[in-house]
């Protein structure tokens, strides 16, 4: 199979026009650079049942179609490998990603440890003028994610797909940015204003099903067995997914080099710092408990290992959700990062619960402590993403105080599974809207309410000041960034729970009161002497609902060493060195 790039590429000439079509009798392509004449530009079959065709004069802007020759007549289609297209169901479009200017950008993505990621869909982040939010809206907040100190956004998928409200997880053209968000240049920028603002952009791709709707490469060449597909399709059982007909066949050479070749481009012509393959499960399994299919575990693989191979600064994160070690083993998928069911569960059953004697500190340090491979950074922890709060669920706060979700209960016991996300050992992520309480469950039609974000500013500064410790950015929590975790103490009756992180030396403790009751405790400490408090999550600083619970410094001592602390109700503290 030629080496050569697919789809439309741009030369000093004019254009180059590729396309794999292997039961195609002949192809050509059409567009207003030919007058739709399908007689004007014939191309030629090569190795590997690529067709090809340079067309001089032809450049940047011209819409074009492939119009195939077929066994079922003929058929026009959208280039698989179209930069940018007028909508999912128009034309191509010829697109030169050199003609951007990067401004000499050269951003490398933070380590897993050092990272805090803002889980965001660009429809609903900010709203839209006539229609969804686009990517200049999500550029004008930068500067509000930099204040806040995250380092870095995870952008729900942007590739093309059918209409313009979508979750994004309905892919019709895999190498196209959705029109309605602004196209490529639109998403080149905001990734260049983003790394200006040290800020990584991690980008989410859907490899376990395509479309189901608007789909070009649906029957390509008009060749299918059994009603299925088609070349980039599996043409048995193994097509079907929860969301279509439309698994792609990983055991073709030419479909894992689509989505290969799709993988490396986020990452060559927009600068993205990171993918996250959505429900990996589907790929590796024909259903969520049956039949494996052990090329979708080397489709998986072979990505992972092209994007560490091109950038290995870069990170790849599976959504999984099934706590298997194998998805980022060095004899699994070799994947850096997974979303933990092990955490996200236990953690949102221990804060929604009204009652305080259903909280179990046990399922909260199993979900704590869970690791794989000796290494506490191969899972992403997190109490709301985008499927946490829809499909049935709600936002944290309106699971807790449907009622009133900015009241003191939904206030506080979302702050603490806050704190639990971002002091456990993992790569931290947060939900749009979660540091102002946002209480709207999620759907693309819907903006988030950034009102909230003034109503609710000194909620939204315990959160900015939970990431700047958690990043270490005052030199003084380095522990948190830290691999190893030791549970310090642990009282199911009192719902109190403490844990050291450590990296190096450097030590932090923190310190959990589950229970609407404040508490003292004797608190074993890693070591003896003064502990400053660095954070009290009940500090009015943070709400007038707040007690401002006299928490201070403590001074460790005795065999243990151990130190009595007093904590609010449903509080977190800090403490370091």
């Amino acid at each position: 199979m030629s080496g050569a790039p697919l789809g439309a590429t741009v030369t000093p000439e004019g254009t180059t026009f590729r396309l794999w079509a292997p039961h195609a009798n002949a192809v050509a392509v059409i567009g207003d650079l030919n007058d739709w004449d399908a007689d004007a530009h014939p191309m030629t079959r090569g190795e590997g049942d690529i067709w090809e065709v340079t067309i001089a004069g032809v450049g940047a802007g011209a819409q074009y179609r492939f119009a195939l020759d077929t066994a079922v007549g003929r058929l026009d289609r959208i280039d698989p490998y179209a930069r940018a297209v007028t909508n999912s169901v128009g034309n191509g479009i010829v697109w030169d990603p050199d003609a951007f200017d990067w401004q000499g950008e050269a951003f490398r993505c933070p380590p897993a440890h050092e990272l805090v990621i803002y889980e965001t869909h660009i429809g609903s982040f900010v709203a839209g003028k006539d229609g969804p939010g686009d990517l200049a809206d999500a550029l004008s907040r930068l500067d509000y994610l930099r204040s806040l100190g995250v380092n870095a956004i995870e952008l729900m998928p942007l590739a093309e797909f059918a209409g313009d409200y979508s979750w994004g997880y309905n892919p019709a053209h895999i190498f196209a940015v959705e029109s309605s968000y602004g196209g490529p240049d639109a998403f080149k920028k905001l990734v260049r204003e983003a790394h200006r603002r040290g800020i990584a952009v991690i980008l989410d791709v859907v490899y376990n099903h395509l479309g189901p709707s608007d789909l070009s490469v649906w029957q390509l060449d008009g060749w299918s067995e059994n009603g299925k597909g088609g070349i980039y399709f599996y043409n048995d059982h193994r097509s079907s997914t929860p969301w279509g007909d439309t698994r792609p066949d990983y055991g073709r050479p030419e479909v894992r080099r689509f989505l290969i070749d799709n993988a490396l481009f986020w990452l060559r012509e927009f600068h993205v710092d990171g993918l996250r393959l959505d429900m990996t499960l589907y790929m590796r399994k024909v259903d969520a408990g049956g039949e494996d299919i052990g090329d979708g575990w080397s489709m998986m693989r072979d990505i992972a290992d092209a994007v560490r191979a091109e950038r290995p600064d870069a990170i790849t994160i599976a959504e999984d959700l099934q706590s298997d070690p194998a998805i980022t083993s060095a004899d699994g998928t070799r994947l850096q990062s997974q979303w933990d069911a092990r955490f996200v569960h236990p953690v949102r059953a221990a804060i929604i619960t009204p009652d305080d004697g259903a909280r179990s500190i046990p399922a909260l340090v199993a979900a704590v402590t869970a690791r794989d491979h000796d290494d506490a950074f191969t899972r992403v922890v997190y109490t709301e993403s985008h499927d946490e709060v829809a499909n049935g669920k709600a936002r944290v706060p309106q699971e807790v105080e449907p009622g009133n979700p900015s009241g003191w209960a939904a206030q506080k016991r979302a702050t603490l599974g806050a704190v639990l996300a971002l002091t456990s050992p993992g790569v931290p992520m947060l939900f749009q809207g979660q540091e102002f309480l946002e209480d709207e469950w999620f759907r693309d039609t819907v903006p988030l309410d950034w009102e909230r974000a003034e109503l609710l500013r000194d909620l939204v500064r315990l959160y900015r000041d939970l990431i700047a410790l958690r990043r270490n950015l005052a030199g003084d929590s380095a522990g948190l960034t830290g691999q190893h975790t030791e549970v310090l103490h642990a009282d199911d009756a009192a719902k109190v729970l403490a844990y050291a992180r450590l990296a190096d030396a450097d030590h932090a403790v923190v310190i959990l009161n589950a229970s609407h009751e404040p508490h003292e405790a004797a608190v074993r400490f890693p070591g003896p002497g003064a502990w400053r408090l660095r954070f009290n999550s009940d500090g009015r600083t943070y709400s007038a609902l707040f007690t401002d619970h006299p928490s201070a410094d403590v001074e460790a001592h005795g065999d243990g060493p151990s130190a009595v602390v007093t904590i609010g109700p449903y509080s977190a503290l800090v403490y370091t060195r």
